[in-house]
């Protein structure tokens, strides 16, 4: 029996966590690397070091793999139209990838689709800002976002005046005006789409942020109506399909306080927001990926407890994290410790951790004690 090949580009800890998924099913992997350091590198058996930005390492890559997914968005499409040309398997294709790698792209579509955003457009400097605070906005704050490159909150700005609108400029590529949003809180609704366009739904969930980067996930979200959850539900999946998604997309939502949600962001690969599956649902994110890029049946997303909560683990400065196993696995033997295999630098995602059960309280207290400990922030 001859099991199929899926190459990864990108050798960060959604590849390694995603290669884990498919072991079980036999699934060959191959990887694409920067270093041989990185985090799926170190536990993958087939690694090619090499650049994603160059065609010729890419076209060299892809050959033996039945299908090439991703663990980050930055390959440039230029070079996916071309392996598709050559008759890669590339899953999302790149018409649907676009809309993670280019924000106003993304806004343009999600526009014309009637998903509803932020008031947005592209603006050409300062002076420009001004304008669209004044005509489009409510005025300041506005938030800039370089369109391409940014994650974990680089390539972001809240901006009070022209004065303070100059660097997003300066990094050379268009720049997106936004409101600033009055929002009560951050969900993602994260989905799996298959190519024959069977699809499935994860619960909405809280993503709670901090310094631009996700803190902790709570699944499912708390106090969410079931219309808000239906809502945000639908509207995923109507992403997923209009953009011809095919593996997993996570769609980051504004709640408002008005009762409203707006798209925020768009992520086609496995998700910060769904690491809570590995532990708290039937078929994690990641296996479900794996489904759905070699078009295998899907798998079933429901939760398996009341409450899931992820909580990342954030580097500091204690490097020697193993040392707290012994703490963290006596106090809780329910505890799910990930670890991504990085070197530890302050305020780097080197790991999460899942809690589950049936009191939020308790889940939560859980999972943030098991972090902080593991960064060296508490001793006890």
């Amino acid at each position: 029996m001859t099991f199929p090949v899926v190459g990864m580009v990108g050798g960060g800890q959604l590849a390694r966590m995603t290669h884990e998924a498919g072991i079980p099913l036999g699934i060959r992997f191959k990887l694409l690397s920067d270093t041989p350091q990185d985090s799926a590198a170190q536990v993958v058996s087939d690694v090619v070091i090499g650049d994603y930005r160059d065609l010729d390492t890419l076209r060299a890559f892809a050959q033996g793999c039945d299908v090439v997914t991703f663990d980050h968005e930055h390959v440039p499409a230029d070079h996916l139209r071309a392996l598709e040309a050559d008759g890669v398997v590339i899953r999302p294709g790149v018409e649907a990838l676009l809309h993670a790698q280019d924000k106003g792209v993304m806004r343009e579509r999600l526009r014309t689709a009637g998903v509803p955003c932020p008031r947005h457009r592209i603006v050409a400097d300062p002076e420009d800002v001004a304008r669209f605070a004044e005509e489009e906005g409510d005025g300041y704050p506005v938030v800039l976002k370089t369109v391409r490159g940014g994650y974990d909150g680089k390539g972001v700005w809240v901006v009070r005046g022209v004065a303070d609108a100059a660097e997003p400029f300066r990094a050379g590529v268009p720049v997106l005006a936004e409101e600033m949003v009055d929002f009560a809180r951050e969900l993602a609704a994260n989905v799996v789409r298959s190519p024959h366009g069977q699809a499935v739904a994860y619960p909405v969930v809280e993503s709670i942020q901090v310094n631009g980067v996700c803190d902790t996930v709570i699944a499912p979200a708390p106090g969410l109506s079931e219309e808000l959850s239906g809502q945000a539900q639908e509207m995923a999946l109507k992403i997923a399909a209009e953009l011809g998604v095919v593996g997993h997309l996570a769609v980051e939502l504004f709640e408002t306080r008005d009762g409203r949600l707006l798209v925020n962001e768009l992520a086609m690969r496995p998700h910060n927001s769904g690491h809570w599956t590995q532990d708290g649902a039937v078929t994690s994110q990641f296996a479900n990926h794996v489904r759905a890029v070699l078009d295998l049946p899907l798998g079933d997303p429901r939760p398996r407890a009341g409450w899931t909560v992820m909580t990342n683990v954030l580097g500091g400065d204690y490097p020697d994290m193993y040392a707290a196993y012994l703490h963290c696995m006596a106090r809780d033997p329910a505890l799910k410790i990930h670890m991504y295999g990085k070197d530890v630098k302050p305020g780097r995602k080197v790991g999460h951790v899942n809690t589950y059960g049936d009191d939020l309280a308790d889940v939560r207290e859980r999972g943030r004690h098991a972090a902080d400990y593991l960064r060296g922030t508490i001793t006890e």
